[in-house]
């Protein structure tokens, strides 16, 4: 979840940055055809250009960004017993995988994460909580590192990347195609880019790219099950039902007051189109069904 959080901001911010850069320096101007209709076939390739931009450069930064915004540190020499395995089982995964060895790294946080990040599967980060090696035993840290070593050798995260870039096209082309539109039939602009092109282009851009987040956290659902069925082939089917359940308790909801709950459950169907991953119940059934 920590993952697919950092490359979606950061991939947000990367497109809205160079939205803005292009229009400051004029290059929208050059979409316009005989200065009144839209260049279509332009629009595309511009649209390309920044919806791709955002999502490769994320992915290339993505280790980078997830070692300083997590405050990861990265296991040069391990110090202890417990970073000695660490680091021992993420390279026997990682053998087992046929990927090199990633940079293995734990952070300060409470609650029981880990996290695999990097644009190559051969040079990957695998970061652990200090939660997670406090509340879990090994064979569900085990089952966890297989889990995370398994994203890595799936190349899930070049795939997302990949995904989200043709997402972020078709919001950029059809915001501006809508911007065009308003722009010239509503306010009557005949020549060039008046300011609705502008507001509204940005509004929709906005609009559709919460819609879009949906397919992208569809895909993010999907790759999780996959990464579940890898850890269990790593460590143990067993291992990783344990590791879910774990998790399960960890992150079990408190029981919502009855006058709520009728509400909670509405809430609940639409936070699911933008969940990264699917219900744990739902994962541990799926492995024992296998």
């Amino acid at each position: 979840m920590m993952r697919i959080a950092l490359f979606l901001g950061t991939n947000l911010a990367i497109l809205m940055l160079i939205s803005i850069t292009f229009r400051l320096l004029g290059i929208e101007g050059l979409l316009l055809e005989n200065g009144v209709d839209l260049n279509l076939n332009a629009l595309l390739v511009y649209s390309a250009v920044i919806g791709f931009s955002g999502s490769l450069i994320s992915l290339f930064i993505s280790k980078w960004m997830a070692k300083r915004s997590m405050g990861v540190e990265v296991i040069e020499t391990p110090g202890n017993e417990a970073e000695q395995w660490l680091v021992n089982t993420i390279e026997r995964q990682a053998q087992q995988a046929k990927i090199g060895m990633p940079e293995v790294g734990i952070f300060d946080h409470a609650s029981p994460n880990a996290f695999a990040t990097g644009w190559n599967k051969n040079s990957a980060l695998v970061a652990v909580s200090t939660g997670l090696l406090q509340q879990m035993n090994r064979d569900e840290v085990e089952a966890v590192l297989g889990h995370e070593v398994s994203h890595v050798a799936n190349g899930d995260m070049v795939t997302l990347s990949l995904i989200q870039g043709v997402v972020n096209t078709f919001v950029v082309f059809l915001s501006r195609v809508i911007g065009h539109t308003v722009d010239r039939i509503v306010f009557k602009t005949e020549r060039g880019y008046g300011p609705a092109f502008f507001i509204v282009s940005m509004i929709a851009e906005f609009v559709l790219g919460i819609l879009a987040m949906t397919i992208v956290m569809w895909f993010s659902r999907w790759r999780e099950f996959r990464a579940d069925r890898g850890g269990a082939e790593l460590a143990g089917r067993e291992k990783m039902i344990a590791a879910l359940r774990r998790l399960q308790q960890a992150h079990e909801p408190e029981s919502l007051p009855d006058e709520i709950a009728a509400l909670a459950i509405s809430a609940g169907k639409v936070q699911k189109l933008f969940a990264s991953h699917p219900p744990l119940e739902s994962r541990i059934r799926a492995l024992q069904s296998e």
